[in-house]
């Protein structure tokens, strides 16, 4: 049997060529569809794929990683401009049954340079991957929901890579940008954490808040080492009011 790894290449790449064959990743009497903006059951992902690909996109995979029953990956679509994604997907007996994604225009460099998909792409440290799941949640929790700034330097290294497009490199960059100090006017609110997948030095935490007062998503992908998160990639994408969701399962 393939891989989760696989599976979700295989799928996603199904935009790209509209391959019937990707869709059958899919078993669409169960599939649950997160997405918001996205009918459930209006319309087979396969006749979806074939229309889809018409419009020449393209997909293009810097990280892949798998946990358990789920695949995640780390993207850059190309449909008629270019955004960073995550997308979650989670797997029983080899097809796909649910999906969540965050995606928003790709933007940058930032001030450090950085784009928001370059970076490290190595997989290591899998022996870690459930000590650094545990520790990002605690993270999330306390520094990020609690807002217990003065305990960022616990997890953070000083010299992080950033790549966030609207921040710089550097534990002070990023305690500025939290404590609201930050000269790019950015206000973060954490407000819950409604999942933590990892693999190894990985780890994709996903949470509910407000960025500037507006209701949104927060994809965080931190990369450890040496018990410290030494880089940093994230989407935020803004949460459309209840009354235009396309489907009734929330995005999370």
């Amino acid at each position: 049997m393939e891989t989760k790894r696989v599976l979700i290449q295989k799928f996603l790449k199904g935009l790209e060529t509209g391959d019937a064959m990707a869709a059958a990743v899919v078993n669409e009497d169960k599939y649950i569809q997160h997405n918001p903006q996205t009918h459930e059951g209006s319309e087979g992902i396969a006749e979806l794929f074939a229309r889809l690909s018409k419009t020449s996109p393209r997909v293009t995979f810097k990280r892949v990683f798998e946990d358990g029953d789920f695949a995640f990956a780390h993207i850059e679509y190309d449909f008629s401009s270019l955004r960073a994604a995550f997308e979650v997907f989670r797997f029983e007996d080899g097809k796909a049954v649910e999906h969540w994604d965050n995606i928003q225009p790709l933007r940058g460099p930032n001030l450090s340079g950085r784009g928001m998909q370059d970076g490290h792409t190595e997989i290591a440290d899998l022996e870690k991957t459930e000590e650094n799941r545990s520790t990002s949640r605690v993270f999330v929790t306390e520094v990020l929901i609690e807002r217990r700034f003065n305990r960022l330097a616990e997890f953070v290294a000083e010299d992080l890579k950033q790549h966030h497009p609207e921040m710089a490199d550097g534990i002070s960059a990023l305690k500025s940008v939290l404590e609201g100090r930050s000269a790019s006017n950015l206000v973060f609110a954490y407000e819950t954490s409604h999942r933590v997948l990892a693999e190894g030095n990985f780890v994709l935490c996903v949470c509910e808040g407000q960025r500037n007062g507006v209701h949104s998503s927060f994809y965080d992908l931190y990369r450890w080492d040496d018990d410290r998160i030494v880089e940093h990639w994230s989407t935020i994408e803004e949460i459309p009011p209840r009354e235009e969701w396309k489907n009734d399962n929330g995005k999370f």
